[in-house]
Formats: C-alpha cells, structure tokens, sequence
C-alpha cells in the first residue's frame, strides 16, 4: 500500500476566512495594527513565525495562544473543504493507497478544520515547514505531495517526491513551477486523472 500526500491550509481546506477572523480577534484584543493582505501572502507557514512580524519575541507566545483560542472556536463556522478535495482523498483510496495530510498546522487545530470540512486523514503530520515537510516526506516516500505553496514543492523536491501544485492558495502557477513543481493543478478537480494516470503508467 502507497501513500499520497497533501497539505491541509488551502490545499485541501480553505481556511482562510478562519484564519483571518482569528488574527482580526487578535488585533483587536491586542490592539496591534494586523495586515491581513501580508497575513494571506504568508499562508502556510507556521503560526509562531507569523507572530514573530506583529509582535516582539516576548509576546510572542501570548499572542499564539490567544489566536490558537479564537480560531478553534471559529474553525467550525469559517471552514469548508476546497473544491475536490473529498473527490481526491477518495481517489487515493480507491487506488488502494493511503491519504497523509503533512501541515504547518498545530494539531490543535488541524482537528476542528478536518471536522468543518468533513475530510479525514490515515495518517497526520502536524506543525511542520519547509525541511521539516522535506523529512516526512524523504521518510514516508509517497508517490506525491500536493500543496498550494512554493514551499510545498521545495520540501517535495528536496525529498525527491513529486511536487503537485494546486494554484488555489496565494500562489500562481508560475511561483510553484519554479519552486520545483511538476505539474501545477487549477483545483483538485484534476487531481484524480491525474493519479489514476499515474497508478496506470
């Protein structure tokens, strides 16, 4: 049995009205003047290094705790599943293969944003980025990994996974191409051609 990766944020959920209304919480408890726009540029990354452009180290985990406790109680209301997705996930199975989720996303969030979208992984790496995605993915050997950031298809090149780039994020097509993606998806909706054509060839 294979496995077939994916990123949660963007990929397979689409987060970020819960994201946003987590960190417009934030900025109005805090009162620190919080862009969104640059928030969005930087989707997928890990929380903490987000803080760190709002809020000096020593706020730094105060800061986190305080998002971590609005987006858990807005996740369920602010979450759905990005086009597809349910259809890719089933795909995967139907191949006879298992569905690995590998996020930036702490875990206390990954479970209200999987529940809101409906969606369930075999096997969950939380809150690793960048080298980190590049180690799971070098341990676990799928026969891909799909993400909507650059980073996602450097940690998949890195691993010598195939990179899938799905261009429903912040990113274009042309940003994850050159980050090292070898094919760039509009949505998940190719996504099972494409993996049928791959189990098939």
């Amino acid at each position: 049995m294979g496995f077939a990766g994916f990123d949660l944020d963007m990929t397979l959920i689409d987060s970020r009205p819960a994201i946003m209304a987590a960190f417009a919480e934030v900025a109005r408890e805090t009162g620190v003047d919080i862009d969104p726009a640059a928030v969005d540029s930087r989707l997928g990354i890990k929380l903490e290094d987000e803080i760190t452009y709002w809020f000096p180290v020593g706020e730094r985990d105060a800061a986190v705790a305080l998002y971590r406790k609005h987006y858990v109680r807005l996740a369920a209301d602010h979450t759905e599943a990005m086009p597809g997705a349910a259809e890719a996930l089933a795909a995967v199975r139907a191949a006879g293969d298992r569905v690995v989720i590998i996020t930036a996303k702490h875990p206390v969030s990954v479970g209200p944003s999987l529940r809101a979208a409906g969606l369930i992984a075999d096997e969950l790496y939380t809150h690793v980025f960048g080298p980190e995605k590049a180690a799971v993915l070098r341990k676990l050997a799928p026969a891909g990994y799909v993400g909507d950031s650059p980073h996602d298809m450097a940690a998949a090149a890195a691993a010598g996974v195939r990179a899938v780039g799905v261009s429903t994020g912040s990113f274009g097509e042309r940003e994850l191409y050159e980050a090292g993606a070898e094919v760039v998806l509009d949505s998940l909706a190719g996504f099972p051609s494409w993996y049928s054509a791959l189990a098939t060839g």
